[in-house]
């Protein structure tokens, strides 16, 4: 347990500088720049799915929580929430370097993670602009996160309402993380392996859940099992594409709207067993 309350802290930490940029960024946007500012940052939300795919395949989950706060805030798109989501990298790159895999095949993957994020976002924002024309009215912003957790951010700088959601979000990162971690340590890494070991369409399907749980460990346990030869890259893929880390926890911690982060989760998921699978049907060979 002192293991799990180390790797708890430390993990948790590793996502503080990540959350203060963010919250300052948010709110610099509230409390500084105009509506129509506001309006131009929204408006320009078409280069999102891209620019968040390239980003999140930097091996930290802590841009997907960065991405999360931003959506919550109606500052980035869902079509770009859901590119950052698919091509976060988490552990997967450290864990390749450290075992000397070529740099081609980490390239490729990496590169298919991209592909498959930019393609998502790009459509799911495309669908949504035709669907949903009244976002504008329906949104926000940061102000929504300030009302549920009554900062009264009006009142302050930007900077100290930055530390007090960065503090508060942390909290709740350290308590989230230490369940996971303890649930982890006591179901087992080898027991949760032994649910995807030579599985074809099940593979995908059980790797992609997860994949799902808001922590590193599952990247950790999918990267490692496809070295070892025991997973196809189908069911890696599937389970990375759905490992948001983090990032999934503080949705629903900062986005009121629990039947659309449901919602979000199902999409993502969808996303990912539907790539895995395809890639395993096709036979990319990496």
């Amino acid at each position: 347990m002192l293991e799990v309350i180390e790797e708890t802290i430390i993990d948790s930490i590793k996502l503080l500088p990540f959350l203060f940029i963010t919250y300052l960024i948010m709110e610099y946007i509230e409390h500084k720049l105009g509506d129509k500012s506001k309006k131009a940052i929204k408006k320009s939300g078409g280069w999102g799915p891209i620019i968040g795919s390239i980003l999140g395949v930097f091996p930290q989950c802590g841009f997907s929580v960065s991405a999360t706060n931003l959506y919550a805030g109606r500052v980035i798109t869902l079509g770009t929430l859901i590119a950052v989501y698919l091509s976060t990298s988490d552990e997967m790159l450290p864990i390749f370097i450290s075992e000397a895999v070529s740099p081609i095949i980490i390239i490729k993957i990496l590169a298919i993670k991209l592909v498959i994020g930019m393609i998502a976002g790009i459509i799911i924002d495309f669908i949504f602009r035709i669907v949903n024309k009244k976002n504008d009215k329906n949104e926000n912003g940061i102000r929504h996160i300030c009302e549920e957790e009554h900062c009264h951010c009006d009142e302050k700088g930007v900077i100290k309402s930055s530390i007090k959601h960065t503090l508060s979000i942390f909290l709740f990162i350290i308590l989230i993380t230490f369940l996971i971690n303890t649930v982890v340590y006591f179901i087992g890494e080898d027991r949760i392996e032994t649910w995807i070991l030579n599985q074809k369409i099940l593979g995908p399907i059980v790797a992609g859940l997860i994949g799902l749980i808001p922590n590193c460990a599952s990247s950790v346990i999918i990267t490692n099992l496809y070295l070892e030869k025991v997973i196809s890259l189908g069911s890696m893929m599937a389970g990375l594409l759905t490992g948001a880390g983090v990032g999934l926890a503080i949705l629903f911690k900062t986005n009121n709207k629990i039947k659309e982060n449901i919602s979000i989760i199902i999409l993502l998921y969808a996303i990912g067993v539907f790539s895995g699978i395809l890639i395993d049907l096709i036979g990319v060979v990496i």
